[in-house]
């Protein structure tokens, strides 16, 4: 099927809460979405500092994968998304809390809010779908609606990076050969170098605070002119930052899921090497994303493990 905007891509994704689970995770089970909420939840609250009384903006929430782990903890969430589907999931999954609200994103645009609405905002997984033009105007629609000092923090695939760049390798193969007349994916993985989001930023008028490039994510903090200086934040950041960077351990078992997913590894060797004694953040998401890939695929590979 050819979509000819996100809304219909997205729409069409979460059609049922089983193909919206899998479109912003890669799994169709509750439990692994929240494994994985959990741990991107860590990333924002270090880096974003969220405190008990912050009204805080998620671009492109989904089914508030990540949502549903933070609304306790701050004085409001805000959620917005551009699928009306994917928002009636959020609603569902964010029912019992009463400090929360979702809305319907028309074009590129975060209109339906007042300037200086926010205290903090963040978007993970969503401007890797989107194109450039797209990621600098919703920049400058985060920069309006944020109070000054108000903080943000994104990210985006890591071009420069090799496991990267191995990502997109994946991506350029699918157009081999490809009609040049047929418009490729609209909602397709895009990527950027760390050069290019301290572009986007600057020009989008935005104080760079921290932009961490050591994985296949970029990882970029940011803040708006005239709350604490952008040097005693940047300091305090870096010092947490091994609450918000992807681990090297990550990284390296990433490249091996793309070995799973794309070139049809089977996943036992993998999940053999996620001993649940260890103690890193990343492990419960991905046992959780591994098996989940696993129970999918189990013509192929056999059962998948239960625990």
């Amino acid at each position: 099927m050819s979509f000819t905007n996100y809304k219909s891509f997205w729409d069409d994704k979460a059609a049922t809460a089983q193909g919206a689970m899998a479109a912003v995770d890669g799994s169709t089970d509750e439990s692994v979405l929240q494994a994985t909420g959990q741990y991107s939840a860590r990333q924002v609250r270090a880096a974003l500092e969220l405190a008990p009384t912050d009204r805080v903006l998620e671009l492109g929430c989904g089914v508030g994968r990540i949502g549903r782990e933070l609304v306790a903890e701050v004085a409001h969430w805000q959620g917005v998304d551009i699928s009306s589907n994917m928002l009636g999931h959020a609603r569902e999954r964010l029912a019992s809390h009463a400090n929360f609200a979702v809305a319907a994103l028309e074009r590129t645009s975060l209109a339906m809010f007042p300037d200086a609405s926010f205290d903090k905002a963040y978007c993970v997984a969503v401007f890797i779908h989107m194109d450039k033009e797209d990621l600098v105007l919703y920049l400058h629609e985060l920069r309006r609606v944020l109070k000054p000092g108000g903080r943000l923090y994104f990210d985006a695939w890591n071009l420069a990076h090799p496991i990267g760049w191995k990502r997109f390798d994946y991506e350029v193969r699918q157009y081999v050969g490809a009609d040049p007349g047929v418009r490729k994916d609209v909602a397709r993985n895009q990527f950027c170098t760390p050069q290019e989001v301290a572009i986007y930023l600057r020009q989008c008028g935005f104080e760079q605070l921290l932009v961490l490039d050591d994985s296949p994510q970029i990882q970029a903090m940011a803040q708006v002119p005239g709350g604490e200086d952008a040097r005693v934040v940047a300091a305090r950041l870096a010092r947490r930052q091994g609450e918000i960077a992807y681990s090297p351990r990550w990284g390296l078992l990433f490249e091996r899921l793309l070995q799973v997913i794309y070139e049809g590894a089977h996943p036992a060797p993998l999940y053999a090497e996620l001993d649940p004694r260890l103690t890193d953040a990343e492990i419960p998401a991905f046992r959780a994303w591994i098996r989940a890939f696993w129970r999918q695929g189990e013509a192929q590979w056999g059962p998948a493990p239960t625990a």
